[in-house]
């Protein structure tokens, strides 16, 4: 294991994204912050697609980090994840690839599924089809980085002698993630030889899922380095711990269903995921300690507190899980922007250095 990496995760909520009746004024910050985050030793930066949601609003992740990948040099940008099922392989491997020239080869590359049904019935796409959309998905992307033509008969997607241009920057092509949460995505991952993602679940399961990735990795008897795992918080950092707590608290208890009851009022509603042999172990503790702050942060669902605090969590949680990228998400809830701008500084000077 080498040198921990540090990012900065953001995902547009719609709470947010009403800051501003014009959404290129959010991006605008964004941008900005990214470029903050660059001069501050931030490693990476990702986002996350999601549609017809409230989750987050990047809607078009290659047109928006396009865009970051012109005004920065140095951090890698990647999407944590794009939902397969939802795009054409072809073009997403395109899209991906002119990404990584566009950004002289800084482009990482997540792939998942998606984990709310009502996302895909509102684009008539079978959410219980989504692993085996997602499997031929990755295969022919991979086969457009790598190969002059690609000629496919899948169940989903047919092609014939179809001319992807461009190659990637980075050869053979990005490095890909997988973000997994069941065993048999994290079986998947190890056996395509994929680096792994996770952050939804309390520290227990996280460590048990990383456990479980590496044992199954090794039993793969792959050539070459055990790929990186990589872990999302959630993290608020001010100058001391009692005023960490009193910012993010009351953001931290929102965060889940802020704007989720706007959804549930349209006709098709709002469905998460009901397929139990899939659905995260995030549920683990009752709906009564999930609604507790102190039941969270104990829990590693967020991390809290200054900057000595913060560093002492990580330390304790890098040698549990052994992760390799930590990607801290500043932006909770409905936080004011600057807080979310101050724990970002507070986190990239005072805790980012202490792992160099």
């Amino acid at each position: 294991m080498g040198k921990l990496q540090f990012g900065l995760w953001d995902s547009f909520g719609v709470n947010e994204m009403v800051r501003s009746p014009v959404a290129a004024d959010i991006y605008e910050d964004h941008i900005r912050q990214v470029q903050v985050a660059e001069q501050l030793g931030y490693n990476s930066y990702f986002i996350i697609e999601h549609q017809n949601s409230h989750v987050g609003q990047i809607t078009a992740p290659s047109v928006y980090l396009a865009a970051v990948a012109q005004h920065t040099s140095v951090i890698r940008i990647g999407t944590m994840i794009y939902q397969l099922p939802l795009h054409n392989p072809m073009r997403l491997a395109e899209e991906a690839a002119m990404l990584d020239h566009l950004s002289r080869g800084r482009l990482d590359f997540g792939a998942g599924l998606g984990t709310h049904e009502h996302e895909f019935m509102r684009w008539n796409t079978p959410f219980e089809e989504r692993r085996e959309m997602g499997n031929e998905s990755l295969e022919i992307i991979l086969k457009a980085w790598t190969e002059d033509t690609v000629t496919y008969d899948g169940k989903y997607w047919q092609l014939d002698e179809a001319l992807p241009f461009p190659k990637p920057y980075q050869m053979p092509h990005p490095p890909v993630w997988y973000a997994a949460h069941s065993t048999t995505s994290l079986e998947y991952a190890a056996k395509q030889n994929f680096h792994v993602s996770q952050n939804l679940d309390v520290d227990e399961v996280i460590a048990e899922k990383f456990d479980l990735y590496r044992e199954a990795w090794k039993q793969c008897k792959h050539a070459g380095p055990m790929p990186q795992a990589f872990l999302m918080r959630p993290v608020h950092v001010a100058e001391t711990d009692e005023k960490a707590r009193t910012e993010a608290e009351p953001r931290i208890l929102e965060a889940d269903s802020l704007g989720s009851q706007d959804i549930a009022q349209t006709r098709i509603g709002f469905r998460g995921n009901t397929d139990t042999a899939t659905r995260s172990d995030r549920a683990r503790g009752s709906a009564e300690q999930r609604n507790s702050y102190d039941w969270r942060i104990e829990n590693g669902l967020a991390i809290v507190g200054s900057p000595e605090t913060v560093r002492r969590k990580l330390e304790k949680d890098l040698k549990v899980f052994g992760y390799d990228v930590f990607c801290a998400n500043h932006q909770i809830g409905t936080m004011p922007f600057d807080q979310v701008s101050s724990s970002l500084k507070l986190f990239g000077e005072e805790v980012i250095p202490a792992f160099s």
